[in-house]
């Protein structure tokens, strides 16, 4: 699969590490991506995520800016 080679190296952090690394970063250089189906998305989820279900994301890597903290969910 290509996207594997856009996300690595990766490192796994938890929901509390990952709102402070929102907080410490000026908005917008930190993105949350939901990999999840759009009707999880529309469940819930984290406040201005975008949402690229992981089936897609190897079509629509282009839309990922790689200067950003990316937090996968």
């Amino acid at each position: 699969m290509k996207w594997m080679q856009f996300l690595t190296p990766v490192s796994s952090i938890n929901w509390e590490q990952a709102n402070k690394l929102a907080e410490d970063n000026p908005k917008g250089d930190v993105v949350f991506l939901d990999v999840r189906q759009p009707s999880e998305y529309k469940a819930g989820h984290q406040p201005g995520a975008k949402l690229i279900p992981v089936g897609d994301l190897g079509d629509r890597l282009e839309e990922l800016d790689r200067t950003k903290h990316l937090v996968i969910y």
